[in-house]
C-alpha cells in the first residue's frame, strides 16, 4: 500500500493540535483544592483585579458627574475642578491644559435632553493625573445627573487606560429624594451599574467585572455648588474573572464595610471588601479581605490572605 504526503492535512492537523493544546493549558481556580501557593495567588490575582476595576470606574463615575453644571457637578474627574484654581469649565470653552475634547448633541432637539456627550482623548492623550488615555468615552444623559430620576449612560469606543482596553456599559441612575420645604438640602444618592466590563492588557491577560453599587452623600449637602467638600459612602456587591497566564480566576465581592468617597481624591479612602472565589466555603482560609485605608487620599490598599497582608497600589 502506498501512502500519499498530504501537507495541507498535516498543517491542518498541527495548527489542531496547538489551538487545542493552548486551550488546555488554561487553568481555572474558582474553588479550594488546589496548593497553597496556588490558592494565594488565585486570592490575590482576583483582589487585585477587583481593585483594579472598582478604581477605574470610580474615576469614570467622576468624569460622567465633571463635564459641566448643565449635566452634573462641572470640574470633577479628568475635568479637574481641584487643579484649575476654581474655573468651571464648561463644554464650549477650549483651553491649553486639556489634550482632549468635547462634543455635545442635543437628540432630541429643540428640547434640551437627552444629550450625548463625546469625550474624545484622540490617538493619545495625558491627563493631570499622569495617565494615558486614547479613544472616546461616550455618554447620553437623559436629564442633570443632580436631578431625581436622571440618568447617563456610558459606553466606550476603542478606548484604552494607560494601554489597558476597556469594554462595558456603566449606568448611573440618581435615586436622590426631592428638594422640599421639610428637607431643602437632600443628601445625594445614585445607583451605579457596570455590566459586560472587561479590561484586556496588551499581553492578553483580561479582567471581566460586573457590578451593582450604591452611592449615597454623606457630608456637603449644604454646600451644593462644591462638590470638592462632598464625602459618601458605596455600598454593594460585584463579580468578575480574571485571566494571568494560563490561569482564570472567578470571584465574587460583598462591601462588608461602606466605601468612603471624596470628590476630593481618585482613589477610595476607607472601606473593606470581602472578596470570595466561586465554590469557596464561607470559613475558607483563602477569602481575601481588601482594605482601602484609614480615610487618608493614597493610591495604596492591603490585602488580606490567610493572616498574610499584601500592600498594593491602585491604578
Amino acid at each position: 500500500m502506498k501512502l500519499i504526503f498530504n501537507p495541507t492535512r498535516l498543517i491542518t492537523t498541527l495548527f489542531l493540535f496547538v489551538i487545542i493544546s493552548s486551550i488546555s493549558c488554561k487553568k481555572e481556580i474558582s474553588g479550594g483544592g488546589g496548593t497553597p501557593q496556588d490558592e494565594e495567588f488565585a486570592s490575590r490575582a482576583s483582589s487585585e483585579a477587583d481593585a483594579e476595576s472598582e478604581i477605574f470606574f470610580n474615576q469614570l463615575f467622576d468624569d460622567v458627574m465633571g463635564v459641566n453644571d448643565d449635566l452634573g457637578m462641572a470640574g470633577l474627574g479628568v475635568f479637574g475642578r481641584a487643579n484649575t484654581s476654581g474655573t468651571n469649565y464648561n463644554i464650549a470653552r477650549t483651553d491649553t491644559v486639556r489634550c482632549f475634547t468635547v462634543s455635545l448633541t442635543h437628540l432630541n432637539p429643540p428640547d434640551v435632553f437627552p444629550v450625548r456627550v463625546v469625550l474624545d482623548f484622540g490617538t493619545g492623550c495625558v491627563g493631570r493625573d499622569g495617565h494615558l488615555r486614547s479613544g472616546k468615552i461616550i455618554t447620553v444623559y437623559t436629564s442633570r445627573l443632580i436631578v431625581p430620576g436622571a440618568k447617563a449612560t456610558t459606553h466606550f469606543e476603542n478606548f484604552k487606560f494607560d494601554e489597558i482596553k476597556v469594554e462595558g456599559n456603566h449606568e448611573i441612575t440618581n435615586q436622590s429624594t426631592a428638594v422640599s420645604v421639610t428637607n431643602p438640602f437632600p443628601a445625594h444618592k445614585w445607583k451605579v451599574v457596570v455590566e459586560g466590563a472587561k479590561l484586556t492588557k496588551p499581553n492578553g491577560n483580561y479582567t471581566e467585572w460586573n457590578s451593582h453599587k450604591t452611592i449615597t452623600q454623606l457630608e456637603g449637602m449644604i454646600t451644593a455648588f462644591i462638590p470638592l467638600d462632598d464625602i459618601y459612602k458605596i455600598e454593594g456587591i460585584a463579580n468578575g474573572k480574571v485571566k494571568r497566564d494560563n490561569i482564570i480566576v472567578a470571584w465574587n465581592t460583598e462591601i462588608t464595610e461602606p466605601f468612603i468617597k471624596k470628590f476630593s481624591c481618585r482613589w477610595i479612602v476607607k472601606g473593606r471588601l470581602r472578596v470570595a472565589r466561586m465554590t469557596l466555603s464561607n470559613n475558607s482560609p483563602w477569602i481575601a479581605i481588601l482594605d482601602y485605608g484609614n480615610g487618608d487620599c493614597n493610591n495604596r490598599a492591603v490585602i488580606s490572605i490567610n493572616g498574610v497582608l499584601h500592600e498594593i497600589t491602585l491604578p
